[in-house]
């Protein structure tokens, strides 16, 4: 039963996958990119909040930080990188030539400011050591504004109607109204999929983990967010091995991150306070600070390469490798977090060289300056 029971949730969860994948292609086509891609995120998120919920709910204290953050580092560790060599090899296969940088459009700036800014707050959660109802308001209020911003962008220029998957093409080519409920049906039926199939995938594997000696904390740090994030990965990659889609991909994997460092994290202490009935902070010990850390300085990183706009192969191959240094050895937690500090140190180093003798500041904030006074 439980080998039935995983079978149809898996080939729900991955028709949910492609299908809210073309909901968000067709979207693209009357909204903004970064609009379209953060209600993408939304929905390729359902169950990681449905996990993150009921963890919140039943007050399991150490285990709270342990999914957010493991769910983060995937994001950044994993799948950035993995959609990079993706991509890489894709690009060898079609043209014969090696793809060593992946170029973002002067549009995903937003989503990259973004990203350090739902990371930058965290700095204060260290300080304060507690996670509090008053910086649940001040995440969901930061993420409104990535909303609000996104709303106000420019509708992109996207590929030849000819050149979307059959579904969206056909979506694109409806007149206005009949193509805004084709798309909210394709996001809708995604969703709903998602949402119903995620729960029996996840707890049936759980199941499996247990039988098989993984402990509860690394089930909940590792497997789960994999588990979850399994139809934004899947998103990625199909995009990834196409032609152009790449930066759309990593996109969707920087709108994840500011999904999660934002409303996922704003979720907590509220859904955590609703269970006890009064409010109270989330307080972290020294270990929830140790793995909040470490996934600060992660994401702070792949926030810096990405001020660029350009994604590189050493890059991408180095995140990659701190990341499964952290992985397969944990007691290096503590060194990989240091390395990130000097990668980032010597990155922050290179911005302020470039800006005061070469008179030069990243691509990400020029082209945001120059949408600005559009």
């Amino acid at each position: 039963m439980e080998h039935f029971i995983q079978l149809w949730s898996l080939a729900v969860i991955l028709a949910s996958a492609f299908l809210i994948g073309w909901g968000a292609e067709a979207a693209q086509t009357f909204l903004p990119r970064a609009l379209a891609l953060s209600l993408l995120a939304w929905l390729q998120t359902l169950p990681e909040f449905a996990v993150e919920a009921t963890i919140a709910w039943n007050q399991q204290r150490d285990l709270m930080i342990a999914n957010l953050t493991g769910s983060l580092r995937l994001l950044v560790g994993l799948g950035w990188p993995m959609v990079f060599f993706v991509h890489f090899v894709s690009e060898r296969l079609r043209s014969k030539r090696y793809a060593w940088e992946l170029k973002l459009p002067d549009e995903d700036s937003l989503s990259v400011l973004f990203v350090f800014l739902g990371a930058i707050y965290f700095v204060a959660v260290l300080v304060k050591k507690s996670l509090t109802s008053l910086d649940s308001g001040f995440l969901i209020l930061l993420y409104l504004l990535y909303l609000y911003f996104s709303m106000r962008l420019p509708i992109s220029e996207v590929e030849e109607e000819d050149d979307l998957p059959w579904v969206p093409r056909q979506v694109a080519r409806w007149s206005a109204v009949p193509r805004g409920l084709g798309v909210f049906s394709l996001f809708a039926v995604g969703g709903v999929g998602l949402y119903f199939s995620s729960h029996p995938f996840i707890t049936t594997l759980e199941k499996w983990a247990v039988g098989w000696g993984i402990s509860a904390f690394v089930f909940v740090q590792w497997v789960a967010p994999f588990l979850s994030e399994f139809p934004e990965k899947l998103t990625a990659f199909n995009w990834a091995r196409q032609k152009n889609k790449a930066p759309m991909a990593v996109i969707n994997m920087v709108s994840s991150n500011i999904n999660q460092w934002t409303m996922l994290a704003a979720m907590i202490p509220l859904v955590f306070s609703l269970s006890l009935g009064h409010w109270e902070p989330v307080k972290l010990d020294a270990m929830h600070r140790e793995e909040l850390a470490l996934t600060l300085l992660q994401s702070l990183v792949g926030g810096v390469i990405l001020l660029d706009l350009r994604f590189h192969f050493i890059e991408a191959s180095l995140l990659l490798g701190l990341w499964a240094l952290q992985f397969f050895i944990p007691a290096l937690r503590f060194p990989v977090s240091m390395a990130y500090a000097l990668w980032l140190t010597l990155l922050i180093l290179k911005i302020f060289y470039e800006y005061f003798l070469r008179h030069r500041v990243p691509r990400a904030l020029v082209s945001l300056n120059q949408m600005r006074t559009k």
